[in-house]
């Protein structure tokens, strides 16, 4: 932690006390004092929701591009892995939602609840493009500056991502405890959280159990795939996973993920530096398998169904390409797919809200089993490109890593 800084720096402490703050006020404020929260609340999903086209301009176009500084068998396998585990995580989870969520007796209770009052003025900031106009440009915009190699955009784009870094950090995780209080005010103003608080705890440890079960199906498939035993990577990796969980950040936990892969001697040196920092910011399973279980329980809270099969399908897809281009900071995966929930699974401005608020209560397990999940495909990548160390002879590896 740096310096200076205490407890209540950290975004988790944030919106837990932001939770904490709205339930209270929610349950205690008089209309007129609503009606300020709620005119709060959507000008500040307005704003969330303007920022959303520029996160995913900002974050997916320069993966795209990066993907040509690194060009290689390598970098192409290690890349269709994570997309592999992502949506597989997605649709494990996805099978599971379907099979528990019905279970865990989650009413539909709009009609009882209390009317919200209406806003004292409503401010409208509309978005400058639609989200899958957003997603389309940027794939489009990528796949150009490679294919002209131009590196004066290569450049521009580099920054834009900067840029648009700042601005998460700086203006959305700012107000998200904010807008996340408002949400919650609302919640328990209309008489929602009271009765499906103890379904959010169920959930947390269902997703919890859901990391473990994909992280053991990776290693297993990695020491299939390798010919080893996946216990000489994974029994490494606990400080990673630790720290993960107190930084709530693969990005920030690289060092010390590149610190316990290196321990292993079933990893080649090279292709394991490259694979655990490459999917430092591209292997993301667990927030996905996270974000996917979370969409069907809010849906089924909010609105009293499980999203459609084919909307969830088409939302477990772009997850797997969002989850490749969203950055590995606090939140990083649900922020940068927040358009994918409203405009694919048609969540308002309360659905995303909660689902912001519910996902950060367990971002920490959801990194750590990112970050922990890479060593299995460091693993997978050594077995494909048969650089065991030690096994049938194998020299150190030779292939293309620049």
């Amino acid at each position: 932690m740096t310096k200076g800084k205490g407890i209540l720096d950290n975004l988790l402490v944030k919106l837990i006390i932001a939770i904490a703050i709205g339930v209270l006020i929610g349950n205690f404020v008089n209309e007129p004092i609503m009606e300020v929260i709620s005119t709060i609340k959507y000008v500040l999903s307005n704003l969330i929701n303007y920022i959303v086209p520029l996160i995913i301009l900002g974050f997916i176009t320069p993966a795209i591009v990066s993907l040509n500084e690194n060009a290689g068998k390598v970098l192409s396998i290690t890349l269709i892995i994570c997309y592999i585990s992502s949506i597989g995580a997605s649709f494990f989870s996805y099978i599971a939602g379907t099979l528990i969520i019905p279970h865990l007796n989650i009413v539909n209770d709009a009609a009882n609840a209390k009317k919200l009052p209406e806003l004292l003025f409503q401010v409208d900031i509309p978005p400058l493009m639609a989200v899958m106009t957003a997603l389309v440009t940027s794939i489009l915009i990528g796949l150009a500056v490679i294919w002209t190699k131009s590196g004066r955009w290569e450049e521009l784009l580099k920054e834009f991502n900067n840029m648009i870094l700042a601005l998460v950090n700086k203006v959305v995780i700012k107000i998200l405890p904010v807008y996340i209080a408002t949400t919650f005010a609302e919640l328990s103003y209309e008489g929602v959280i009271v009765s499906q608080f103890p379904v959010f705890l169920k959930v947390i440890l269902i997703v919890m159990l859901g990391h473990y079960i994909w992280l053991l199906l990776l290693y297993l498939i990695g020491g299939a795939i390798s010919k080893t035993n996946p216990m000489e990577v994974i029994k490494h990796y606990p400080p990673a996973y630790l720290t993960a969980i107190g930084t709530m950040s693969s990005a920030a936990t690289l060092s010390v993920s590149l610190k316990c892969s290196a321990k292993s001697k079933t990893l080649d040196p090279k292709i394991r530096d490259f694979v655990v920092s490459l999917c430092s910011n591209t292997h993301l399973c667990g927030s996905v398998l996270t974000e996917t279980f979370f969409v069907m329980v809010v849906s089924q809270i909010l609105y009293g169904k499980l999203p459609d099969v084919g909307s969830m399908i088409l939302f477990i897809l772009l997850l797997g390409i969002f989850a490749i281009g969203a950055p590995g900071v606090p939140g990083g995966t649900v922020m940068a797919s927040l358009g994918l929930i409203t405009s694919v699974l048609g969540f308002d401005a309360t659905g995303t809200a909660l689902m912001l608020s519910i996902f950060a209560l367990q971002d920490s397990f959801g990194t750590a089993c990112n970050v922990t999940g890479d060593g299995a495909i460091a693993l997978m990548v050594t077995g494909i490109f048969k650089k065991v160390p030690g096994r049938d002879g194998n020299p150190p590896y030779k292939g293309d890593l620049s």
